[in-house]
């Protein structure tokens, strides 16, 4: 297991982590503690795979872990996240509130669509996969992950215009 940090593993999951992370945020549906959840568990069994998928795609690897557990997850109840008192202060930079509000509707659009298309939208339009590796990634043939894309971008363009349009 010492040849796993050896070989390029921390350097690895230095490197990609915020990617990472954002990957796994537009999976969970927005919520941040679930793509930690989410991403540190894929990253585990990276770790333990390392030396057979370290050299040739280990980003690959982690995206496809990431997308089938995501969806496993979505069908559970409940994920064990406890209540606090204070939720922590973090102080952003400038004026970043018009980024901020439109990432928030796009992920609260994203979170409205079923784990698979979800997953496609994601994989597809935001980590720029082809198709077919989409379809690998979901397990699935390959018209099926096309299939779920396009549902999932024909509902979120319906999602995103209901919030355009002005009432009255």
């Amino acid at each position: 297991m010492r040849r796993a940090r050896d070989g390029g593993f921390d350097g690895f999951v230095a490197a990609r982590w915020s990617a990472l992370l954002h990957l796994a945020r537009l999976l969970t549906g927005g919520d941040r503690h679930r793509a930690e959840d989410l991403l540190q568990e894929s990253l585990v069994k990276l770790w333990f795979v390392w030396a057979k998928v370290g050299e040739e795609a280990p980003e690959a690897y982690v995206r496809q872990v990431m997308a089938r557990a995501a969806a496993r997850s979505a069908r559970r109840r409940w994920w064990g996240e406890r209540p606090v008192e204070q939720v922590p202060e973090v102080a952003l930079p400038g004026d970043v509130s018009a980024a901020v509000a439109e990432r928030s509707r796009l992920e609260t659009a994203l979170a409205q669509l079923t784990p698979k298309q979800r997953a496609a939208v994601v994989l597809r339009y935001y980590q720029d996969l082809p198709d077919r590796q989409v379809a690998e990634v979901l397990g699935c043939p390959v018209g099926t992950a096309r299939s779920h894309a396009s549902r999932g971008v024909a509902r979120l363009r319906q999602l995103l215009s209901d919030v355009i349009e002005p009432v009255g």
